[in-house]
């Protein structure tokens, strides 16, 4: 089987890592990949990952290559070719691909269309506003008394939502993406939320159009800095599994947020083939969802594909066909942990081409893999290449271990301006020591 995955990021290493565990690859090619990516083999007959200089977003580029190489099937990781329509265009051509197709990835393209189809089928979320308008949608704020998310309507790579606890936040946000277009188009219409108080976590289930089997547990860290304090960011680090869902709640979650979309989609005409995950917040009057994505999320991948024993390829392969509700799920009882080294400014401005140092003494630790997000080769030196640059992941018999060992791994690798949050996990480990 020839294997084409699209991104270049944390969460496609880790499926291009994955996907070449399975012995029905012989041939994988990752566009545009990275310099970790570059360095995966297969575990069939040893061939080497090959990255292409071709752009996640360029389509026509995508779907000329897949033809050419005679691919047999192309994986999507990031969320912009799947709003652009990229499972539409192959499978007009007749490949075969995975991932919602464009309709199907509204629910991530456009918080508005998602927010909707909540309440149209009584998925509990937080009360909410849609706007263009800026004075309409600073009165909506006031009357949550500024204590509300704004929330750009398009993607915005993970930083489109401003977090608010007073008016003058709200307004300066609204001013912002309506006013200011800081997110362009992605902000030209805004999504407002009520605060929502509790525990966030991420949920993500495995959807065939029909059926949809529900992950265990992760949670990933959004913020920039400890304690999370700071801007937005893709992620900065996660785990798997978490103490603050358990298999009552894990169940009510189902019942009430999965059931429904899935009855919902259903009476829509809308075929999700593909990751959902919804982001959730464990409230007082239960689960609530924030928002839904259409893939997997970064870091949350790389914690999740540490953990699952399935051929990923063939559990792809029943989403495409149909076939979940006869397959079961299998994780390893190993937590995983995942770090994030980011480039020194991250969120905000960066710097690239800063050498990378450490990693083949990380890459001989056991129960370790660093995965590559942002970097290139120049020469013989991996160098930094992106805000997130690396994904330091470890798994042990107990979340204790593996987040030591994670925070072990990332205090070896080293890269100027180099910084990562030292509390991933923390809020897990004191609740399950307050437990015991």
């Amino acid at each position: 089987m020839r294997l084409l995955v699209i991104g270049s990021g944390g969460r496609e290493h880790a499926l291009v890592w994955k996907l070449a565990q399975s012995a029905h690859v012989k041939e994988m090619w990752c566009a545009p990949g990275n310099a970790g990516i570059a360095e995966e083999r297969l575990a069939g007959n040893g061939r080497f990952v090959e990255c292409v200089a071709i752009g996640a977003e360029d389509l026509s580029g995508l779907l000329g290559f897949a033809k050419e190489k005679r691919v047999d099937l192309t994986v999507v990781g990031p969320d912009n070719p799947l709003a652009l329509g990229i499972v539409d265009l192959f499978e007009k051509s007749g490949l075969h691909i995975w991932g919602p197709n464009q309709r199907a990835a509204q629910f991530e393209a456009s918080k508005a269309f998602a927010q909707q189809f909540m309440e149209r089928h009584g998925i509990p979320t937080a009360r909410s506003g849609i706007f263009q308008d800026a004075s309409a949608a600073k009165e909506f704020s006031n009357s949550l008394q500024g204590r509300c998310a704004v929330k750009a309507n398009g993607l915005a790579l993970g930083k489109g939502v401003v977090v608010c606890t007073n008016q003058k936040d709200a307004e300066r946000a609204v001013d912002s993406m309506l006013v200011s277009k800081s997110f362009g188009r992605a902000g030209a219409r805004i999504v407002i939320q009520e605060l929502l108080e509790g525990t966030e976590i991420s949920l993500h289930a495995l959807c065939d159009g029909k059926t949809a089997h529900l992950f265990p547990t992760s949670q990933d860290h959004k913020r920039a800095f400890e304690g999370d304090l700071g801007p937005n960011t893709g992620g900065m680090g996660a785990y798997s599994p978490t103490p603050f869902l358990g298999e009552a709640e894990l169940s009510m979650a189902r019942k009430q947020v999965v059931e429904p979309w899935l009855v919902g989609c259903a009476a829509e005409g809308i075929v999700f083939r593909g990751i959902l995950y919804p982001g959730l917040m464990l409230t007082r009057d239960g689960p609530k969802v924030l928002e839904f994505n259409a893939r997997f999320g970064d870091p949350e991948t790389q914690v999740y594909l540490t953990r699952v024993e399935n051929d990923l390829v063939e559990l792809i392969e029943a989403s495409l066909t149909g076939t979940l509700a006869g397959m079961e799920l299998r994780w390893s009882a190993m937590p995983s942990v995942c770090v994030v080294m980011a480039s020194a400014g991250y969120p905000g401005h960066y710097e690239k081409g800063k050498p990378i140092h450490g990693l083949e003494d990380v890459a001989c630790l056991a129960n370790t893999k660093v995965f590559h997000a942002g970097s290139a080769r120049v020469g013989n030196q991996i160098v930094s290449n992106g805000g997130r640059v690396l994904g330091v992941t470890a798994w042990g018999g107990d979340l204790k271990t593996a987040r030591d060992s994670a925070y072990a791994a990332a205090e070896a690798i080293h890269f100027e301006g180099a910084h990562f949050r030292r509390d991933i996990a923390d809020k897990a480990l004191s609740s399950i020591s307050a437990g015991s």
